[in-house]
């Protein structure tokens, strides 16, 4: 009966061996910390993945830029040194030009013309746009509405900005805007910055308020101005190979999973929107809230008339009108 009933357990072990083996591990990465609107967003999808493929798929998250910036993290996919990265859009169109066209500042009237937009026909074309360069776009997500801080002085309106050297992403668009604001522009991967403003290299930097808050701004930064000027998607980037070795059904678990983890992305930025002004208020930073948004729409009509001639007045009028 022993002999048996080892004989048993060894076939059994050699059996499930194969299923055990079969696990497949994956990296996702952000740039900011865990406790944040993206780091809700890799949580759920990953948990979303495991669940979805009974185990099979195990995705783990990286935080805090521990894998590289947003851009180097974008490259590594492309590459297929990692299989995924959630990102703000910042240094994509460094990848993808077309999607600079989301980056254009004042696009949209605010998050849900943003979000309606990015998930109709418009958002789905450009995803596919995605697929030629080495990567399969799962999911449009959000790093938020971007407002301004600096540590000099309050922001009420466009002329209050010149001659302040601000750090922006590494983004042709949003570096043409801020120029036409009278802005210093420079450029900058995100895990530098807390550094680069604690020491002065730059004077400010522009945000949603849920990146203030995960990054702790308030600490080297005395002033917020609610501007508004950019809205700020998200994105899922997965390997191409990588997807396309997938089994159909794991196609759909991973474009599942990420419709999932928008949704918490999305939820987590309304809620940092609802308290954050307070929140930061209350650890010490000065807050304008209503600032001249009539005056910083206009400072930007030469630049927008460029944006005009690089992607098309239908194009941009096609988002702009959109309902």
């Amino acid at each position: 009966m022993k002999l048996a009933s080892l004989a048993l357990g060894i076939s059994l072990a050699f059996a499930l061996a194969p299923a055990a083996m079969a696990q497949t591990t994956m990296r996702i990465s952000i740039s900011v910390a865990q406790n944040s609107h993206q780091g809700v967003a890799i949580d759920t999808f990953a948990k979303e993945v495991e669940k979805r493929t009974a185990g099979r798929i195990k995705v783990q998250p990286f935080y805090s830029g521990s894998l590289g910036g947003e851009r180097e993290s974008i490259e590594a996919v492309q590459l297929g040194t990692q299989e995924l990265t959630f990102t703000s859009t910042g240094p994509v169109p460094n990848f993808v030009p077309e999607a600079r066209i989301l980056d254009i500042p004042f696009l949209f009237s605010g998050k849900p013309h943003a979000r309606a937009v990015l998930d109709s026909s418009i958002g789905q074309e450009l995803l596919a746009k995605f697929e030629s360069k080495g990567f399969k776009a799962l999911a449009w997500g959000e790093n938020g509405v971007r407002h301004m801080t600096n540590s000099k002085r309050a922001v009420n309106a466009p002329d209050d900005l010149k001659g302040l050297k601000m750090r922006t992403m590494e983004n042709p668009v949003h570096v043409a805007a801020y120029k036409g604001f009278g802005i210093v522009t420079t450029p900058m991967a995100f895990p530098e910055v807390f550094t680069a403003l604690q020491q002065g290299t730059v004077d400010g930097q522009e945000n949603p308020l849920s990146v203030i808050m995960a990054a702790k701004f308030d600490q080297v930064q005395k002033h917020l101005s609610l501007t508004g000027h950019v809205y700020s998607p998200a994105i899922f980037l997965m390997n191409k190979a990588s997807f396309d070795k997938l089994s159909a059904a794991d196609k759909t678990a991973f474009l599942e999973a990420a419709k999932e983890g928008v949704k918490a992305n999305r939820a987590r930025v309304d809620e940092d929107d609802s308290k954050g002004v307070a929140e930061l208020r209350s650890k010490g930073m000065s807050v304008v809230e209503n600032v001249d948004k009539a005056k910083f729409v206009a400072a930007l009509t030469p630049v927008n008339a460029e944006f005009e001639k690089q992607f098309g007045k239908a194009n941009i009028d096609r988002i702009r009108n959109y309902k």
